[in-house]
């Protein structure tokens, strides 16, 4: 059975912003985040993607249907992990899957196209920050490898939530 979406490698400045925008839309309107603040967030993993992106080891996919944008992900080199030259990390950054798209397999599609990227790449480790209130990311991260390797409190977004860091050994 074909799959009701396709993965895209993003090009353009416009994918960018729809990125930023979907993510303050979404996390504004479902987790109650300050919505410039989620986008602010967005926008400098954006940003920052764009001014030092390397092909070789750094992607981001939109997943579009009938050519609208349903999710995205991206996934980047951790520029913490170059601290230790024992560990050489990525980070999955910016997952989100919009509503009408949720149950059709795309998150999971999102981070296996990461993982697969990862191994592609070289790297030895996928690092990733979620929220406790994201429950569905949180399975989807369990579910594919990833395990909780440290908590936190944190109002990045206005309200009061449980930082989680996450990371799959590859």
């Amino acid at each position: 059975m074909a799959t009701p979406y396709t993965l895209r490698r993003a090009s353009t400045p416009s994918d960018m912003a729809q990125i930023v925008q979907r993510h303050g839309d979404l996390y504004s309107k479902e987790h109650n985040f300050n919505k410039d603040l989620a986008e602010s967030v967005a926008e400098e993993i954006t940003t920052g993607f764009v001014s030092t992106h390397d092909p070789r080891s750094e992607r981001c996919w939109i997943a579009e249907r009938n050519g609208e944008f349903v999710g995205c992900v991206m996934l980047v080199k951790d520029s913490t992990s170059g601290s230790s030259s024992d560990c050489n990390c990525a980070k999955l950054r910016l997952l989100i899957v919009d509503p009408s798209a949720r149950g059709l397999g795309l998150g999971q599609d999102l981070v296996q196209q990461c993982t697969r990227f990862a191994r592609e790449a070289g790297y030895q480790c996928i690092r990733l920050w979620t929220s406790s209130v994201l429950t569905a990311a949180r399975r989807l991260y369990k579910k594919e490898g990833y395990r909780l390797v440290r908590e936190e409190e944190d109002q990045t977004f206005g309200v009061k939530l449980t930082a989680e860091f996450w990371e799959l050994a590859l």
